[in-house]
């Protein structure tokens, strides 16, 4: 069934019509992040590259959009190697065009920068192809800075959401580079990305918040007396929008922001980080650090609910999240895991009943008074 729908997707590309092109690129991304179908699309690539390096060229928008997101998973179902090395190749100098195209759809050049970075992570052994790649990401999110120094407030722009993608992929390059370009790119950037911490968009707010907690783990890293000039500076504004009671802003707005940011505040403060647990069919991850979450939730961005999926079989991923060779299960076993609805039933119910009590607890602590007036 997989195999002819693949088939059916790929005739779809010799079609005129843009709509059916995109549809047959989404669809082909669909079934590569829901699937391991390596050896299949091994004898394709060649043909797959093509198809996506023509509606890079000659399509526009959406188009230009689907065939960067299923560039990414078919990056990431090839893992390492010559294969993706090439696929890189042929379509790394077109995804840069795009992203440096001032007339190109915002939402075309924010998936291309996601795709080259994700690219560029997986395929890349050339030292110089990955500087060259940061440098581009960097030429498009620094436009954000504040370009002056009594402007207290960064405006959002049409391009803003690109900047943050552009901003939060660098952020991932940056974890793979060596330790002397790491040293340099902290003495160009610690002291300027405080000021998108301004920005009247919550997500470049946090997506900055978050880059300087990945660039705090990096620097300490490094050096584990490592010591930042302007911390009492940056503590106060990482509190004040830990704390945000701005009645300008959306209530939904400044919930999540209050939530990431007090998880911000306490990795630059305290240098603590708020394990996370993933499970995975039969399997767990802990995420203990910015770099795993950075990495993680920039691949879950690109597969989507395929995420889980790929974590169990895809190689790339165990290998890049340390889990080791895929784990065999037969049928009986996986029998044997399973429990019974009524157990199931049972620790639900009990988890209910703990997450309301806990939350009649908090619901008078919160910080919340004054934001309906």
């Amino acid at each position: 069934m997989v195999y002819s729908n693949w088939i059916f997707f790929l005739l779809h590309f010799v079609l005129n019509s843009a709509k059916t092109r995109q549809a047959a690129l989404e669809g082909i991304k669909n079934v590569l992040a829901s699937k391991m179908l390596y050896e299949f699309i091994l004898e394709r690539r060649m043909t797959l590259t093509d198809s996506i390096e023509r509606c890079l060229k000659k399509g526009k928008g959406d188009e230009q959009r689907a065939a960067a997101a299923l560039a990414s998973v078919l990056c990431i179902q090839l893992g390492p190697g010559i294969e993706s090395e090439e696929v890189l190749k042929t379509l790394g100098p077109i995804l840069k065009k795009i992203i440096c195209d001032g007339t190109a759809s915002i939402q075309a050049r924010q998936t291309c920068a996601t795709c080259f970075a994700v690219c560029c992570f997986i395929a890349t052994d050339d030292i110089t192809e990955l500087y060259s790649t940061l440098q581009c990401l960097e030429n498009i999110f620094t436009k954000s800075y504040l370009k002056e120094k009594d402007t207290n407030v960064v405006c959002s722009t049409p391009t803003t959401a690109l900047h943050i993608s552009s901003l939060l992929v660098w952020t991932l390059l940056l974890t793979i580079c060596p330790i002397s370009e790491v040293k340099k790119k902290l003495e160009v950037h610690f002291h300027k990305l405080p000021s998108l911490l301004s920005s009247d968009d919550v997500n470049m707010r946090i997506a900055a918040g978050e880059s300087l907690a990945l660039l705090f783990e990096l620097a300490r890293g490094i050096e584990s007396d490592f010591f930042y000039e302007d911390m009492e500076s940056l503590t106060q504004m990482l509190r004040a929008l830990a704390t945000d009671g701005n009645k300008h802003r959306a209530k939904v707005d400044k919930r999540k922001q209050r939530s990431v940011f007090r998880d911000i505040l306490r990795a630059v403060e305290e240098r603590d980080f708020p394990t996370e647990t993933v499970k995975f069919g039969p399997e767990r991850m802990y995420i203990d650090c910015w770099v795993k979450k950075h990495t993680y939730d920039t691949f879950k961005e690109v597969l989507g609910s395929g995420m889980q999926y790929h974590l169990q079989s895809n190689e790339f991923l165990r290998n890049v999240f340390e889990l080791g060779p895929p784990v065999m299960l037969d049928a009986a076993t996986l029998k044997t895991m399973k429990i019974s609805r009524f157990e199931r039933h049972l620790y639900n119910s009990a988890a209910f009943k703990a997450r309301t009590k806990a939350r009649s607890k908090c619901r008078d602590k919160r910080a919340d008074v004054g934001e309906f007036f």
